[in-house]
Protein backbone atom coordinates (compact mmCIF):
# COMPACT_ATOMS: atom_id res chain seq x y z
CA UNK A 1 0.00 0.00 0.00
CA UNK A 2 0.90 3.71 -0.72
CA UNK A 3 2.83 4.47 2.69
CA UNK A 4 1.29 8.42 1.92
CA UNK A 5 -2.25 6.97 3.18
CA UNK A 6 -0.98 5.64 6.19
CA UNK A 7 -2.38 7.50 9.09
CA UNK A 8 -2.73 6.93 12.85
CA UNK A 9 -4.95 7.89 15.55
CA UNK A 10 -3.32 11.01 17.74
CA UNK A 11 -4.91 12.53 20.87
CA UNK A 12 -4.24 15.82 22.29
CA UNK A 13 -5.23 16.91 25.76
CA UNK A 14 -6.57 20.05 25.88
CA UNK A 15 -5.49 23.36 27.50
CA UNK A 16 -8.74 24.63 28.83
CA UNK A 17 -9.65 27.69 30.62
CA UNK A 18 -9.68 28.28 34.36
CA UNK A 19 -12.31 25.97 35.74
CA UNK A 20 -12.97 24.18 32.63
CA UNK A 21 -14.64 24.27 29.77
CA UNK A 22 -18.16 25.61 30.23
CA UNK A 23 -20.49 24.14 27.40
CA UNK A 24 -23.70 26.15 26.18
CA UNK A 25 -26.11 24.88 28.68
CA UNK A 26 -24.10 25.24 31.68
CA UNK A 27 -22.30 21.95 31.77
CA UNK A 28 -18.55 22.10 32.68
CA UNK A 29 -15.89 19.42 31.47
CA UNK A 30 -12.85 19.65 33.40
CA UNK A 31 -10.98 17.56 30.89
CA UNK A 32 -11.49 17.14 27.69
CA UNK A 33 -9.19 14.92 24.88
CA UNK A 34 -9.59 15.15 21.08
CA UNK A 35 -8.98 12.02 19.09
CA UNK A 36 -7.51 12.87 15.67
CA UNK A 37 -5.92 12.25 12.46
CA UNK A 38 -3.88 13.96 9.76
CA UNK A 39 -3.38 13.48 6.03
CA UNK A 40 -0.98 15.19 3.54
CA UNK A 41 2.06 17.41 4.40
CA UNK A 42 1.37 20.98 6.12
CA UNK A 43 3.04 23.99 3.66
CA UNK A 44 5.83 26.21 5.53
CA UNK A 45 3.10 28.88 5.34
CA UNK A 46 0.09 26.44 6.82
CA UNK A 47 -1.73 27.89 4.58
CA UNK A 48 -3.29 24.41 3.15
CA UNK A 49 -5.10 23.14 5.87
CA UNK A 50 -8.89 21.66 5.68
CA UNK A 51 -10.30 20.30 8.83
CA UNK A 52 -13.05 17.74 7.80
CA UNK A 53 -16.03 17.91 9.87
CA UNK A 54 -17.43 14.30 10.23
CA UNK A 55 -21.15 12.77 10.37
CA UNK A 56 -22.80 11.60 12.84
CA UNK A 57 -21.44 8.59 14.05
CA UNK A 58 -18.20 8.98 11.99
CA UNK A 59 -14.59 9.29 13.48
CA UNK A 60 -11.16 11.06 12.90
CA UNK A 61 -10.24 7.96 10.49
CA UNK A 62 -11.20 10.24 7.53
CA UNK A 63 -8.25 8.40 5.01
CA UNK A 64 -6.18 5.72 4.23
CA UNK A 65 -5.21 2.81 6.33
CA UNK A 66 -4.19 1.89 9.62
CA UNK A 67 -0.74 -0.25 10.36
CA UNK A 68 -2.21 -3.35 9.67
CA UNK A 69 -5.10 -2.95 8.10
CA UNK A 70 -5.02 -5.09 4.60
CA UNK A 71 -6.96 -2.17 2.78
CA UNK A 72 -8.09 1.07 2.88
CA UNK A 73 -10.33 2.07 5.93
CA UNK A 74 -10.73 5.62 6.19
CA UNK A 75 -14.82 6.18 5.80
CA UNK A 76 -14.06 9.06 3.24
CA UNK A 77 -10.88 7.51 1.46
CA UNK A 78 -12.56 7.96 -2.19
CA UNK A 79 -12.75 11.49 -1.35
CA UNK A 80 -9.46 11.71 0.38
CA UNK A 81 -6.64 11.02 -1.03
CA UNK A 82 -3.68 11.72 -3.71
CA UNK A 83 -5.54 13.32 -6.28
CA UNK A 84 -8.88 12.84 -5.08
CA UNK A 85 -11.59 15.43 -4.69
CA UNK A 86 -9.62 17.06 -1.07
CA UNK A 87 -6.25 15.97 -2.45
CA UNK A 88 -3.79 14.85 0.16
CA UNK A 89 -0.97 15.80 -2.17
CA UNK A 90 -1.64 19.28 -2.19
CA UNK A 91 -3.91 19.73 1.28
CA UNK A 92 -3.06 18.86 4.57
CA UNK A 93 -6.39 17.30 6.15
CA UNK A 94 -7.44 17.56 9.58
CA UNK A 95 -10.15 15.39 10.88
CA UNK A 96 -11.15 14.87 14.66
CA UNK A 97 -13.97 13.21 16.28
CA UNK A 98 -16.55 14.97 17.96
CA UNK A 99 -16.67 15.84 21.84
CA UNK A 100 -19.58 13.58 22.80
CA UNK A 101 -18.35 11.04 20.59
CA UNK A 102 -16.60 7.44 21.60
CA UNK A 103 -14.02 7.31 19.47
CA UNK A 104 -11.32 8.90 21.52
CA UNK A 105 -12.45 12.10 22.29
CA UNK A 106 -14.27 12.90 25.57
CA UNK A 107 -17.89 11.90 25.71
CA UNK A 108 -20.11 10.25 28.60
CA UNK A 109 -18.24 6.68 28.02
CA UNK A 110 -14.89 8.72 29.12
CA UNK A 111 -13.50 8.51 32.21
CA UNK A 112 -14.38 11.71 34.71
CA UNK A 113 -11.26 12.92 36.57
CA UNK A 114 -13.24 13.89 39.09
CA UNK A 115 -15.12 10.49 40.12
CA UNK A 116 -12.47 8.00 38.35
CA UNK A 117 -15.62 6.43 36.68
CA UNK A 118 -17.05 7.04 33.53
CA UNK A 119 -19.49 9.81 33.09
CA UNK A 120 -22.18 8.12 32.21
CA UNK A 121 -25.89 9.54 33.17
CA UNK A 122 -23.59 12.85 34.37
CA UNK A 123 -21.67 13.98 30.83
CA UNK A 124 -23.27 16.96 30.26
CA UNK A 125 -26.11 18.40 27.52
CA UNK A 126 -24.46 18.75 24.18
CA UNK A 127 -24.65 21.06 21.69
CA UNK A 128 -23.16 21.63 18.05
CA UNK A 129 -21.78 24.94 18.65
CA UNK A 130 -20.05 23.41 21.81
CA UNK A 131 -18.64 20.44 19.58
CA UNK A 132 -17.14 23.59 17.41
CA UNK A 133 -15.71 25.43 20.35
CA UNK A 134 -13.70 22.15 21.00
CA UNK A 135 -12.55 21.69 17.39
CA UNK A 136 -11.62 25.51 17.07
CA UNK A 137 -9.70 25.32 20.45
CA UNK A 138 -7.94 22.07 19.13
CA UNK A 139 -6.97 23.74 16.20
CA UNK A 140 -5.42 26.90 17.89
CA UNK A 141 -3.25 24.36 19.82
CA UNK A 142 -2.62 22.22 17.12
CA UNK A 143 -1.39 25.65 16.26
CA UNK A 144 -3.60 25.98 12.75
CA UNK A 145 -3.90 29.98 12.69
CA UNK A 146 -6.17 29.71 9.73
CA UNK A 147 -8.28 26.84 7.69
CA UNK A 148 -8.46 27.18 3.98
CA UNK A 149 -11.62 25.57 3.85
CA UNK A 150 -13.43 23.54 6.08
CA UNK A 151 -15.81 20.42 4.88
CA UNK A 152 -18.67 18.11 5.98
CA UNK A 153 -22.03 16.02 5.06
CA UNK A 154 -24.90 16.05 6.92
CA UNK A 155 -24.06 16.42 10.77
CA UNK A 156 -20.49 17.78 9.34
CA UNK A 157 -21.95 20.37 7.38
CA UNK A 158 -24.11 21.64 10.52
CA UNK A 159 -20.77 21.99 12.32
CA UNK A 160 -19.17 23.61 9.21
CA UNK A 161 -22.95 26.35 9.39
CA UNK A 162 -21.66 27.03 12.68
CA UNK A 163 -17.83 26.97 12.51
CA UNK A 164 -18.04 29.86 9.72
CA UNK A 165 -20.76 31.77 11.17
CA UNK A 166 -18.96 31.98 14.82
CA UNK A 167 -15.65 31.92 13.50
CA UNK A 168 -15.52 33.89 10.33
CA UNK A 169 -11.99 35.08 10.13
CA UNK A 170 -10.62 31.74 10.68
CA UNK A 171 -12.06 30.32 7.28
CA UNK A 172 -11.90 30.59 3.77
CA UNK A 173 -13.85 28.42 2.48
CA UNK A 174 -16.72 25.81 3.55
CA UNK A 175 -18.29 23.25 1.57
CA UNK A 176 -21.74 21.78 2.81
CA UNK A 177 -22.58 18.88 1.70
CA UNK A 178 -26.33 17.68 2.13
CA UNK A 179 -27.13 19.35 5.28
CA UNK A 180 -29.32 22.10 6.48
CA UNK A 181 -29.57 24.95 9.18
CA UNK A 182 -31.91 22.82 11.02
CA UNK A 183 -33.91 19.13 11.08
CA UNK A 184 -37.28 18.73 8.93
CA UNK A 185 -40.48 17.15 11.03
CA UNK A 186 -39.69 14.12 9.52
CA UNK A 187 -36.24 13.76 10.51
CA UNK A 188 -36.92 14.58 13.80
CA UNK A 189 -39.70 12.32 14.70
CA UNK A 190 -36.94 9.36 13.60
CA UNK A 191 -34.16 10.86 15.78
CA UNK A 192 -37.00 10.81 18.97
CA UNK A 193 -38.01 7.28 17.94
CA UNK A 194 -34.00 6.01 17.78
CA UNK A 195 -33.53 7.29 21.12
CA UNK A 196 -36.78 5.96 22.48
CA UNK A 197 -35.89 2.68 21.79
CA UNK A 198 -32.35 3.23 23.62
CA UNK A 199 -33.57 4.74 26.61
CA UNK A 200 -36.61 1.64 26.55
CA UNK A 201 -33.81 -0.95 26.66
CA UNK A 202 -33.49 -2.65 30.32
CA UNK A 203 -29.62 -2.40 29.87
CA UNK A 204 -29.59 1.58 29.43
CA UNK A 205 -30.42 2.31 33.26
CA UNK A 206 -30.61 6.02 32.52
CA UNK A 207 -27.38 5.81 31.09
CA UNK A 208 -25.23 4.03 33.71
CA UNK A 209 -24.55 1.28 32.58
CA UNK A 210 -20.77 0.70 32.10
CA UNK A 211 -19.48 -1.37 35.11
CA UNK A 212 -21.04 -4.66 34.27
CA UNK A 213 -20.65 -5.02 30.67
CA UNK A 214 -24.39 -5.06 29.88
CA UNK A 215 -24.76 -2.09 27.54
CA UNK A 216 -28.38 -1.19 25.60
CA UNK A 217 -27.05 -2.90 22.40
CA UNK A 218 -30.50 -4.21 21.26
CA UNK A 219 -31.82 -0.62 21.55
CA UNK A 220 -29.07 0.97 19.62
CA UNK A 221 -28.97 -1.75 17.47
CA UNK A 222 -32.78 -0.47 16.78
CA UNK A 223 -32.10 3.08 16.60
CA UNK A 224 -29.75 2.17 13.84
CA UNK A 225 -31.77 0.32 12.04
CA UNK A 226 -33.97 3.13 11.43
CA UNK A 227 -31.23 5.78 10.83
CA UNK A 228 -30.44 3.64 8.02
CA UNK A 229 -33.24 3.73 6.51
CA UNK A 230 -33.05 7.24 6.06
CA UNK A 231 -29.49 7.36 4.32
CA UNK A 232 -31.05 4.97 1.75
CA UNK A 233 -33.50 6.33 -0.84
CA UNK A 234 -36.65 3.97 -1.52
CA UNK A 235 -35.01 3.28 -4.98
CA UNK A 236 -31.82 2.55 -3.93
CA UNK A 237 -33.74 -0.05 -1.31
CA UNK A 238 -35.87 -1.12 -4.30
CA UNK A 239 -32.29 -1.87 -6.58
CA UNK A 240 -30.54 -3.45 -3.75
CA UNK A 241 -33.35 -5.87 -1.96
CA UNK A 242 -37.09 -5.55 -3.58
CA UNK A 243 -39.32 -7.79 -2.17
CA UNK A 244 -36.93 -10.53 -2.19
CA UNK A 245 -37.68 -13.07 0.99
CA UNK A 246 -34.86 -14.60 3.12
CA UNK A 247 -34.09 -18.52 2.69
CA UNK A 248 -35.58 -19.55 6.09
CA UNK A 249 -36.82 -22.99 6.75
CA UNK A 250 -40.48 -23.29 7.25
CA UNK A 251 -41.25 -23.88 10.97
CA UNK A 252 -44.31 -25.98 11.73
CA UNK A 253 -45.65 -23.01 14.75
CA UNK A 254 -45.81 -20.39 11.92
CA UNK A 255 -46.50 -17.54 12.71
CA UNK A 256 -43.45 -16.68 15.45
CA UNK A 257 -41.72 -13.60 16.15
CA UNK A 258 -38.42 -14.26 14.35
CA UNK A 259 -41.29 -14.94 11.13
CA UNK A 260 -42.93 -11.83 11.32
CA UNK A 261 -38.92 -9.59 12.27
CA UNK A 262 -37.04 -11.72 8.96
CA UNK A 263 -38.75 -12.74 6.42
CA UNK A 264 -37.12 -10.06 3.65
CA UNK A 265 -33.67 -10.18 2.69
CA UNK A 266 -34.00 -6.14 3.78
CA UNK A 267 -33.65 -7.55 6.91
CA UNK A 268 -30.50 -9.15 6.64
CA UNK A 269 -29.06 -5.52 5.80
CA UNK A 270 -30.99 -3.90 8.74
CA UNK A 271 -29.45 -6.73 10.76
CA UNK A 272 -25.81 -6.43 9.48
CA UNK A 273 -26.00 -2.61 10.52
CA UNK A 274 -27.61 -3.47 13.42
CA UNK A 275 -24.79 -5.65 14.21
CA UNK A 276 -21.48 -3.59 12.87
CA UNK A 277 -22.49 -0.61 15.15
CA UNK A 278 -23.02 -2.22 18.48
CA UNK A 279 -19.59 -3.14 18.26
CA UNK A 280 -18.32 0.17 17.41
CA UNK A 281 -20.58 3.27 19.05
CA UNK A 282 -21.98 4.06 22.68
CA UNK A 283 -25.35 4.36 23.11
CA UNK A 284 -25.06 7.80 25.48
CA UNK A 285 -22.67 9.05 22.96
CA UNK A 286 -25.63 8.49 20.26
CA UNK A 287 -28.21 10.21 22.63
CA UNK A 288 -25.69 13.10 23.09
CA UNK A 289 -25.09 13.70 19.53
CA UNK A 290 -28.15 13.16 18.06
CA UNK A 291 -29.90 15.52 20.14
CA UNK A 292 -27.51 18.09 19.63
CA UNK A 293 -28.46 18.09 16.10
CA UNK A 294 -32.20 17.65 16.98
CA UNK A 295 -31.28 21.06 18.66
CA UNK A 296 -29.64 22.87 15.95
CA UNK A 297 -31.61 25.66 14.92
CA UNK A 298 -29.85 27.98 13.00
CA UNK A 299 -32.50 30.42 11.55
CA UNK A 300 -34.61 30.50 15.00
CA UNK A 301 -31.01 31.51 16.91
CA UNK A 302 -30.26 34.55 14.68
CA UNK A 303 -33.92 35.58 13.34
CA UNK A 304 -33.31 34.71 10.13
CA UNK A 305 -30.68 32.52 7.76
CA UNK A 306 -29.61 35.83 6.44
CA UNK A 307 -28.68 37.37 9.41
CA UNK A 308 -27.01 34.11 11.13
CA UNK A 309 -24.53 34.29 7.58
CA UNK A 310 -24.23 38.44 7.90
CA UNK A 311 -20.08 38.29 9.59
CA UNK A 312 -19.58 34.90 7.56
CA UNK A 313 -16.38 35.46 5.27
CA UNK A 314 -15.70 32.34 3.80
CA UNK A 315 -16.52 31.23 0.07
CA UNK A 316 -19.56 28.88 0.33
CA UNK A 317 -20.40 25.54 -1.77
CA UNK A 318 -23.15 24.11 -1.06
CA UNK A 319 -24.01 20.72 -2.53
CA UNK A 320 -27.62 19.13 -2.70
CA UNK A 321 -28.03 15.17 -3.68
CA UNK A 322 -31.53 14.84 -5.35
CA UNK A 323 -32.61 11.46 -3.82
CA UNK A 324 -31.80 12.71 -0.45
CA UNK A 325 -34.96 12.53 1.82
CA UNK A 326 -33.22 13.01 5.06
CA UNK A 327 -31.33 16.40 3.66
CA UNK A 328 -34.21 17.82 1.02
CA UNK A 329 -32.35 19.65 -1.59
CA UNK A 330 -35.03 22.21 -0.51
CA UNK A 331 -32.98 22.94 2.71
CA UNK A 332 -29.86 23.24 0.76
CA UNK A 333 -31.67 25.68 -1.51
CA UNK A 334 -32.84 27.50 1.09
CA UNK A 335 -29.23 27.68 2.98
CA UNK A 336 -28.40 29.66 -0.78
CA UNK A 337 -31.01 31.68 -0.70
CA UNK A 338 -29.74 33.01 2.72
CA UNK A 339 -26.22 33.48 1.80
CA UNK A 340 -27.34 35.44 -1.23
CA UNK A 341 -29.33 37.72 0.61
CA UNK A 342 -26.40 37.82 3.14
CA UNK A 343 -24.20 39.10 -0.18
CA UNK A 344 -22.02 36.28 0.61
CA UNK A 345 -20.24 34.30 -1.82
CA UNK A 346 -21.50 30.82 -2.63
CA UNK A 347 -22.04 28.30 -5.03
CA UNK A 348 -25.21 25.62 -5.25
CA UNK A 349 -24.96 22.17 -6.88
CA UNK A 350 -28.07 20.00 -6.75
CA UNK A 351 -26.54 16.58 -7.60
CA UNK A 352 -28.03 13.49 -9.52
CA UNK A 353 -27.63 10.70 -6.75
CA UNK A 354 -30.81 8.74 -6.71
CA UNK A 355 -29.21 6.69 -4.04
CA UNK A 356 -30.10 8.84 -1.51
CA UNK A 357 -28.27 10.28 1.43
CA UNK A 358 -25.51 8.32 1.94
CA UNK A 359 -24.67 8.86 -1.81
CA UNK A 360 -22.03 11.69 -0.45
CA UNK A 361 -20.03 8.54 1.08
CA UNK A 362 -20.80 5.80 -1.75
CA UNK A 363 -21.79 8.04 -4.87
CA UNK A 364 -19.10 10.56 -5.42
CA UNK A 365 -17.64 10.91 -8.98
CA UNK A 366 -19.86 13.90 -9.53
CA UNK A 367 -18.99 15.33 -5.81
CA UNK A 368 -15.72 14.47 -6.29
CA UNK A 369 -14.86 17.09 -9.66
CA UNK A 370 -17.10 19.68 -7.94
CA UNK A 371 -15.18 19.76 -4.70
CA UNK A 372 -11.98 19.44 -6.68
CA UNK A 373 -12.98 22.37 -8.36
CA UNK A 374 -14.34 24.57 -5.68
CA UNK A 375 -10.86 24.06 -3.53
CA UNK A 376 -8.66 24.47 -6.46
CA UNK A 377 -5.76 26.64 -5.65
CA UNK A 378 -4.51 26.63 -8.81
CA UNK A 379 -7.35 29.24 -11.10
CA UNK A 380 -5.89 29.39 -14.59
CA UNK A 381 -5.21 32.79 -15.93
CA UNK A 382 -7.57 33.62 -18.75
CA UNK A 383 -6.22 34.81 -22.00
CA UNK A 384 -8.51 36.75 -24.41
CA UNK A 385 -6.73 35.68 -27.41
CA UNK A 386 -7.94 32.42 -27.25
CA UNK A 387 -11.63 33.98 -28.14
CA UNK A 388 -12.21 34.65 -32.02
CA UNK A 389 -12.36 38.18 -32.86
CA UNK A 390 -15.76 37.77 -33.74
CA UNK A 391 -16.99 36.60 -29.79
CA UNK A 392 -14.78 39.58 -28.67
CA UNK A 393 -15.97 42.04 -30.64
CA UNK A 394 -19.67 40.91 -29.24
CA UNK A 395 -18.52 40.85 -25.88
CA UNK A 396 -17.00 44.56 -25.91
CA UNK A 397 -20.32 45.72 -27.39
CA UNK A 398 -21.83 43.90 -24.39
CA UNK A 399 -19.89 45.22 -21.40
CA UNK A 400 -20.36 49.11 -22.83
CA UNK A 401 -24.36 48.07 -22.30
CA UNK A 402 -23.56 46.92 -18.44
CA UNK A 403 -25.31 49.44 -16.07
CA UNK A 404 -22.73 52.10 -14.17
CA UNK A 405 -20.85 50.76 -11.27
CA UNK A 406 -22.08 47.18 -11.56
CA UNK A 407 -20.42 44.85 -9.07
CA UNK A 408 -22.50 41.66 -9.51
CA UNK A 409 -23.32 39.82 -12.87
CA UNK A 410 -25.33 36.75 -12.98
CA UNK A 411 -24.60 34.94 -16.16
CA UNK A 412 -27.57 32.75 -17.27
CA UNK A 413 -26.68 29.56 -19.47
CA UNK A 414 -23.01 30.31 -18.81
CA UNK A 415 -21.68 27.56 -20.39
CA UNK A 416 -17.79 27.46 -19.37
CA UNK A 417 -17.72 30.97 -18.51
CA UNK A 418 -16.21 32.45 -21.32
CA UNK A 419 -18.00 35.75 -20.92
CA UNK A 420 -16.95 35.96 -17.59
CA UNK A 421 -13.49 35.68 -17.79
CA UNK A 422 -13.26 38.53 -20.56
CA UNK A 423 -14.82 40.66 -18.64
CA UNK A 424 -13.19 39.86 -15.51
CA UNK A 425 -10.20 40.51 -17.21
CA UNK A 426 -11.00 43.87 -17.71
CA UNK A 427 -12.64 44.77 -14.57
CA UNK A 428 -11.46 41.71 -12.05
CA UNK A 429 -13.41 43.63 -9.29
CA UNK A 430 -16.60 42.54 -10.56
CA UNK A 431 -18.33 39.77 -8.61
CA UNK A 432 -19.61 36.88 -10.88
CA UNK A 433 -21.79 34.09 -10.56
CA UNK A 434 -22.89 31.88 -13.46
CA UNK A 435 -25.95 29.42 -13.98
CA UNK A 436 -25.97 26.27 -16.47
CA UNK A 437 -27.73 23.17 -16.21
CA UNK A 438 -24.90 21.54 -17.09
CA UNK A 439 -22.51 19.86 -15.27
CA UNK A 440 -19.68 19.46 -16.87
CA UNK A 441 -19.93 22.97 -18.45
CA UNK A 442 -20.80 24.64 -14.97
CA UNK A 443 -17.73 23.03 -13.05
CA UNK A 444 -15.32 24.79 -15.56
CA UNK A 445 -16.91 28.05 -13.79
CA UNK A 446 -16.35 26.43 -10.66
CA UNK A 447 -12.95 25.90 -12.02
CA UNK A 448 -12.59 30.05 -12.96
CA UNK A 449 -12.82 31.00 -9.54
CA UNK A 450 -16.10 32.27 -9.74
CA UNK A 451 -19.10 31.12 -8.43
CA UNK A 452 -21.69 28.65 -9.59
CA UNK A 453 -25.32 27.83 -9.73
CA UNK A 454 -26.26 24.06 -11.34
CA UNK A 455 -29.82 24.80 -12.00
CA UNK A 456 -32.35 23.87 -15.03
CA UNK A 457 -32.84 27.53 -16.25
CA UNK A 458 -36.39 27.01 -17.72
CA UNK A 459 -37.53 25.20 -14.14
CA UNK A 460 -36.86 28.89 -12.88
CA UNK A 461 -34.22 30.27 -10.60
CA UNK A 462 -36.04 30.58 -7.01
CA UNK A 463 -32.58 29.88 -5.40
CA UNK A 464 -31.21 33.20 -6.49
CA UNK A 465 -33.27 35.84 -4.45
CA UNK A 466 -34.71 39.12 -5.92
CA UNK A 467 -32.42 41.47 -6.60
CA UNK A 468 -29.41 39.40 -5.68
CA UNK A 469 -27.10 41.38 -8.82
CA UNK A 470 -26.76 44.33 -10.49
CA UNK A 471 -26.78 43.05 -13.82
CA UNK A 472 -28.07 39.48 -15.32
CA UNK A 473 -27.02 38.61 -18.80
CA UNK A 474 -28.81 35.80 -21.06
CA UNK A 475 -26.14 35.21 -23.94
CA UNK A 476 -26.93 33.67 -27.19
CA UNK A 477 -29.71 31.20 -25.06
CA UNK A 478 -32.80 32.75 -25.45
CA UNK A 479 -33.75 30.73 -27.97
CA UNK A 480 -33.10 26.68 -26.66
CA UNK A 481 -35.42 27.72 -23.49
CA UNK A 482 -38.46 26.49 -23.21
CA UNK A 483 -40.03 29.59 -21.62
CA UNK A 484 -38.43 32.42 -23.03
CA UNK A 485 -40.96 35.00 -21.74
CA UNK A 486 -40.78 33.27 -18.32
CA UNK A 487 -36.79 33.64 -18.40
CA UNK A 488 -36.98 37.22 -19.13
CA UNK A 489 -38.82 37.66 -15.96
CA UNK A 490 -36.81 36.37 -14.16
CA UNK A 491 -33.68 37.84 -15.19
CA UNK A 492 -35.13 41.22 -14.25
CA UNK A 493 -36.83 40.11 -11.23
CA UNK A 494 -33.32 39.11 -10.08
CA UNK A 495 -31.41 42.33 -10.85
CA UNK A 496 -32.96 45.77 -12.28
CA UNK A 497 -30.91 45.37 -15.66
CA UNK A 498 -30.59 42.70 -18.05
CA UNK A 499 -28.60 42.08 -21.05
CA UNK A 500 -30.57 39.21 -23.71
CA UNK A 501 -28.33 38.45 -27.12
CA UNK A 502 -29.99 36.12 -29.53
CA UNK A 503 -29.60 35.08 -32.87
CA UNK A 504 -31.78 37.55 -35.10
CA UNK A 505 -34.25 34.62 -37.43
CA UNK A 506 -35.72 37.90 -39.70
CA UNK A 507 -32.33 38.83 -41.42
CA UNK A 508 -32.85 38.55 -45.15
CA UNK A 509 -30.15 35.28 -45.72
CA UNK A 510 -32.30 33.22 -43.23
CA UNK A 511 -35.45 34.53 -44.83
CA UNK A 512 -33.77 33.32 -48.57
CA UNK A 513 -33.11 30.18 -47.60
CA UNK A 514 -36.36 29.34 -46.80
CA UNK A 515 -38.07 31.23 -50.34
CA UNK A 516 -36.02 30.18 -52.31
CA UNK A 517 -34.57 26.73 -51.37
CA UNK A 518 -37.30 25.46 -49.27
CA UNK A 519 -35.35 24.60 -46.41
CA UNK A 520 -34.23 26.00 -42.79
CA UNK A 521 -31.89 27.72 -42.84
CA UNK A 522 -28.05 26.85 -41.52
CA UNK A 523 -25.81 30.06 -40.95
CA UNK A 524 -23.06 31.43 -38.43
CA UNK A 525 -25.27 31.58 -35.74
CA UNK A 526 -27.78 28.87 -36.86
CA UNK A 527 -25.23 26.65 -37.20
CA UNK A 528 -27.63 23.19 -36.49
CA UNK A 529 -29.69 21.01 -38.89
CA UNK A 530 -33.72 21.16 -38.40
CA UNK A 531 -33.20 17.84 -36.92
CA UNK A 532 -30.97 18.09 -34.52
CA UNK A 533 -31.01 21.99 -33.57
CA UNK A 534 -31.74 22.84 -29.96
CA UNK A 535 -33.14 26.04 -30.54
CA UNK A 536 -37.03 25.36 -30.02
CA UNK A 537 -38.09 29.39 -30.04
CA UNK A 538 -36.24 31.20 -32.92
CA UNK A 539 -37.40 34.42 -32.47
CA UNK A 540 -37.04 37.84 -34.84
CA UNK A 541 -36.11 41.42 -32.85
CA UNK A 542 -39.89 42.62 -33.60
CA UNK A 543 -40.70 39.21 -31.94
CA UNK A 544 -38.69 40.50 -28.76
CA UNK A 545 -39.76 43.83 -28.67
CA UNK A 546 -43.37 43.17 -28.72
CA UNK A 547 -42.64 40.70 -26.28
CA UNK A 548 -40.93 43.31 -24.01
CA UNK A 549 -43.94 45.39 -24.24
CA UNK A 550 -46.99 42.57 -23.58
CA UNK A 551 -44.51 41.94 -20.37
CA UNK A 552 -44.35 45.75 -19.46
CA UNK A 553 -40.49 46.08 -19.92
CA UNK A 554 -38.33 49.11 -20.91
CA UNK A 555 -35.97 48.65 -23.75
CA UNK A 556 -33.17 51.13 -22.68
CA UNK A 557 -30.57 49.92 -25.67
CA UNK A 558 -30.19 48.05 -29.07
CA UNK A 559 -27.31 46.70 -30.71
CA UNK A 560 -27.18 45.30 -33.77
CA UNK A 561 -24.61 42.97 -35.40
CA UNK A 562 -23.82 42.65 -39.05
CA UNK A 563 -21.41 40.51 -41.20
CA UNK A 564 -22.35 40.34 -44.85
CA UNK A 565 -22.26 43.69 -46.96
CA UNK A 566 -26.02 43.42 -47.77
CA UNK A 567 -26.66 43.11 -44.20
CA UNK A 568 -25.01 46.44 -42.90
CA UNK A 569 -26.84 48.08 -46.09
CA UNK A 570 -30.24 46.91 -44.72
CA UNK A 571 -29.26 48.36 -41.55
CA UNK A 572 -27.98 51.37 -42.41
CA UNK A 573 -31.74 52.13 -44.47
CA UNK A 574 -33.07 51.39 -40.99
CA UNK A 575 -34.34 47.62 -41.69
CA UNK A 576 -32.51 46.41 -38.58
CA UNK A 577 -34.98 43.62 -38.63
CA UNK A 578 -33.80 42.42 -42.03
CA UNK A 579 -29.56 43.41 -41.91
CA UNK A 580 -28.83 42.27 -38.41
CA UNK A 581 -27.66 38.59 -37.45
CA UNK A 582 -27.71 38.88 -34.32
CA UNK A 583 -28.95 41.26 -31.68
CA UNK A 584 -27.90 43.00 -28.00
CA UNK A 585 -30.92 44.20 -25.96
CA UNK A 586 -30.54 46.52 -22.61
CA UNK A 587 -33.70 46.04 -20.73
CA UNK A 588 -34.92 46.77 -17.84
CA UNK A 589 -38.07 47.08 -15.39
CA UNK A 590 -40.87 49.97 -16.59
CA UNK A 591 -41.98 49.81 -13.12
CA UNK A 592 -41.05 48.60 -9.38
CA UNK A 593 -43.43 46.24 -10.06
CA UNK A 594 -41.82 42.87 -10.00
CA UNK A 595 -42.70 42.36 -14.24
CA UNK A 596 -43.80 38.36 -13.04
CA UNK A 597 -47.03 40.28 -11.23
Amino acid sequence: MDLKLLTETQSMKLDLPEGGFVLKHGGVLKEINVAYETCGTLSPDCDNVIFIAHALTGDAHVAGWHAGDTKLTGWWSNMVCPGGGIDTDRFYVVCANVLGGCMGTTGPSSINPETGKAYGSSFPELTISDIVDVHKMFLDQLGIKKLYAIVGGSFGGMQSLDFITRYPDFVENAVVIASGASLTTQALAFDIIGREAIVNDPNWRNGDYYDDGKSPDVGLSQARKLAHVTYISNEMMKEKFGRRRRDIAQQKNFPNAEEFRTNFEVANYLEHQGEKFINRFDANSYLHISRATDEFDMAAEYGSLAEAFAAVKAKVLVVALSGDWLFLPSQSEDLTKAFFKAKKRVSYFCLNAPAGHDAFLTHIQDLVKVVSNFLSKDKSDFDPNSLSADDRKDYDELITMLPEQTSSILDVACADGMLMSYIKNKNNDVKFTGVDMDLEQINHVLAKNANAVLANVDSGLEVIPDNTFDCAILSESLQVMRAPDKVVTELLRIAPTAIVSFPNFGMWSVLASLVFRGKMPKTKRLPYEWYNTPNIHLCTIRDFIQLCNDKDIKIEKISYRTTLFLSKVFVALGMKNLGASRVLVKISRKTDVNPQA
